[in-house]
């Protein structure tokens, strides 16, 4: 756990672009929101292979949201309920469940169907307050408690000291 918040921590004080955390904040979201399964694996893969993010803030994020999942999971379930039983949809939920494969996705699941459909619509306002987070932490935040007491002191409890450690070991392996 100390590894990500170290290289999320240097990202945030480095060179990295505001938009690569940002779009690591929205895959951690949409990852965290999505029971793991097959449509996880797929989103996961999609993720490494076809996306330029920042993987610190990624599994951050995602660490952060499946601990809270008992919070989302009735609102999840209940989106993913509503979701499957549109009639509307009713025709291509009947196509996808015939087809080879996709069963095994459960996207005929509610916590599935909720998750996908939430973390799909919550994915643009997570970069979006991803990139307006790293932007003020940047210019705002950042140059004003730098140099304060208060961080000098939080420097010496044992966890903060193993994890500033952890943060320049961090910054010597870019």
């Amino acid at each position: 756990m100390i590894k990500p918040i170290a290289n999320l921590i240097v990202a945030l004080n480095g060179n990295v672009k505001g938009s690569h955390i940002a779009a690591g904040f929205a895959w951690g979201l949409l990852l965290g929101l999505v029971p793991v399964g097959l449509i996880w694996i797929i989103l996961f893969l999609l993720s490494f292979l076809l996306f330029k993010h920042n993987h610190a803030a990624k599994a951050l994020i995602l660490i952060v949201v499946k601990l809270l999942g008992h919070l989302t999971a009735v609102p999840l379930d209940l989106l993913g309920w509503e979701l499957l039983h549109l009639d509307a949809l009713q025709p291509a939920f009947t196509v996808l469940y015939n087809m080879p494969l996709a069963p095994f996705t459960r996207f005929y699941n509610t916590l599935v169907a909720g998750g996908l459909a939430a973390g799909l619509a919550l994915w643009i306002p997570a970069f979006l307050f991803g990139r307006l987070a790293v932007f003020g932490y940047r210019n705002t935040l950042s140059p004003k408690i730098r140099g304060t007491r208060l961080v000098k002191g939080i420097k010496n409890i044992p966890f903060i000291s193993s994890l500033v450690k952890a943060v320049a070991a961090a910054k010597r392996d870019l």
